[in-house]
């Protein structure tokens, strides 16, 4: 049986929840959120979609003990009004530094041994948080990462070139936030290399509509979801599958000693293998700027 436990059911954490349930990918679910009310509606609004789901999934709610025996736990508490109001996801930090730490004693308590997939922002920050509080292997606890914003510039390149998404080869790494980076020296399209197809102008022009393109959203619905949450469910079933699934994630490099956004394989334990990759010296500076900045904030909390 699969078993997922959800905590935070706000957009991000209904928009897992849905997606999980419409594609039956789960066959139980427990819903968790300090909101009583808005755990209720998501409970009953899922339930009164069973007649007429093509699957049957079994969802409980505010039960911390339920997630005793869950396969995975996705975290997905925070205030995005917080990042979109200061245009930056360490906006909401303060708050989500401590629901992590209160999260994290909850989850170790419950006695669930599974593997814990973040997606609250800042998600290296938060996924490391929960990692320590939980006590748990660091491969068992990562984040959504750089995963998404990888989509993002999958998408804006293959808009560029008429060509599907899945054409285009590559990695976002670093922060998920403002220190993310394109290493344009891991891009390909077609088996073409980005140089061959875009002057260094339009690569930092695409590399910074990575990250607008996630305000952009933000600000005109006020949160972001479809696209987090179809990240978070697809690195759910490579666990599930234990599929070694290879997608750049916030994983722990020990080279930086923080979690950061790269690739690695994903299997049934969660993290199976970080896939050392030869970047570009400005490549490899760019990346350690973005493990100071996590790192440093994490610092504030000791």
């Amino acid at each position: 049986m699969r078993k997922v436990g959800i905590i935070g059911v706000g957009h991000v954490g209904a928009t897992v929840a849905y997606t999980l349930f419409t594609h039956g990918t789960v066959d139980e679910m427990v819903l968790i959120d300090k909101n009583e009310d808005k755990v209720n509606a998501e409970y009953n609004d899922l339930h009164d979609t069973l007649a007429r789901n093509n699957y049957y999934v079994n969802i409980r709610k505010q039960d911390w003990d339920a997630l005793e025996d869950a396969d995975i736990i996705v975290t997905a508490f925070g205030d995005i009004a917080a990042s979109v109001k200061n245009n930056d996801r360490f906006g909401e930090f303060d708050l989500n530094a401590k629901n992590a730490k209160e999260v994290g004693k909850k989850i170790k308590e419950s006695g669930f041994h599974g593997v814990i997939i973040n997606i609250s922002n800042p998600c290296d920050a938060i996924t490391a948080i929960l990692q320590e509080t939980t006590g748990f292997k660091k491969n068992r606890v990562f984040g959504t990462g750089t995963f998404l914003d990888t989509a993002r510039m999958q998408r804006i390149v293959s808009e560029k070139l008429n060509q599907d998404p899945k054409n285009v080869e590559g990695w976002v790494l670093g922060e998920h936030g403002s220190l993310q980076f394109t290493a344009w020296s891991t891009v390909r399209v077609n088996n073409k290399i980005a140089y061959q197809l875009f002057g260094e102008e339009q690569q930092e022009e695409i590399s910074e509509q990575s990250n607008k393109n996630s305000f952009i959203v933000a600000n005109g619905k006020g949160y972001t979801s479809y696209a987090i949450a179809t990240c978070a469910v697809k690195l759910m079933e490579a666990v599930f599958s234990d599929a070694n699934f290879y997608a750049p994630v916030s994983a722990y490099d020990p080279q930086y000693k923080t979690y950061i956004g790269y690739p690695a394989i994903i299997g049934r334990d969660g993290i199976e293998e970080l896939i050392e990759l030869k970047l570009t010296s400005e490549e490899n500076e760019k990346l350690e700027k973005a493990a100071n900045k996590i790192k440093e904030h994490l610092e504030q909390l000791r």
